[in-house]
């Protein structure tokens, strides 16, 4: 049977990491957090105390990210060490987001996403993988929901995290995202032309996964 590349891209808070560690476990593929990745430069960037472009991009080969599995879970580590955890808040969220449109950042990490990518059979999310990290994938995804639902389920996850977060916060954070996200210079989210569009706004976890599962076994 015949590997693919399966590309899947949208808004903050859509669920793509769960999805797609849901269909890489359903495919039997290798699945990657792109997003993670970015988290990790991000949190290196606030424990260095680095603020300039200039001092982020001189720092980037200094910064080593890999995956590690715990526990059956997908942990990335930073330099060696598991920051899984760590890279979750929201403080690390929006400097991710912040570094993310710096072009040499992306650069660097679009160049080890290909190579993961090589060999196909995996599953990858992020913000660009069908327009620039593989515009060639077999099945590309793009989600998205209103930002009013994505706002309620960051704020679900960060109270069961033990954090005490303020709704219109959050809501304030995902549209600001929203817009960092699709304004940048550099790969901008966007939806690829070739992409299926899949609204999750109102949908159950057993009816989204369904819907991802039977566009995969039409393309793989």
């Amino acid at each position: 049977m015949n590997k693919i590349i399966v590309a899947i891209d949208g808004y903050s808070s859509c669920g793509k990491s769960t999805i797609a560690k849901a269909l890489a476990k359903y495919a039997g593929y290798t699945y990657v957090d792109t997003g993670a990745m970015y988290r990790a430069i991000g949190l290196y960037t606030l424990r260095e105390g680095l603020k300039s472009e200039q001092d982020i991009i001189a720092a980037l080969p200094h910064v080593q990210i890999g995956f590690i599995h715990v526990d059956g879970m997908q942990h990335v580590t930073l330099n060696g060490e598991d920051v899984e955890s760590l890279i979750r808040t929201l403080e690390v969220g929006n400097r991710a987001s912040e570094v993310s449109q710096i072009r040499e950042v992306r650069q660097y990490l679009v160049a080890q996403q290909q190579k993961m990518g090589e060999q196909k059979g995996i599953v990858m999310d992020g913000r660009d993988i069908g327009t620039v990290v593989f515009p060639k994938a077999e099945l590309k995804l793009f989600l998205t929901a209103s930002p009013e639902v994505r706002a309620q389920r960051r704020y679900d996850e960060l109270r069961e995290k033990g954090e005490t977060p303020d709704y219109e916060a959050v809501l304030r954070d995902v549209n600001e995202r929203d817009y960092r996200d699709t304004h940048r210079d550099e790969s901008p989210l966007r939806q690829a032309e070739d992409a299926i569009v899949v609204d999750n706004s109102h949908l159950t976890r057993e009816e989204q996964m369904k819907v991802i599962y039977d566009l995969f076994d039409r393309h793989k």
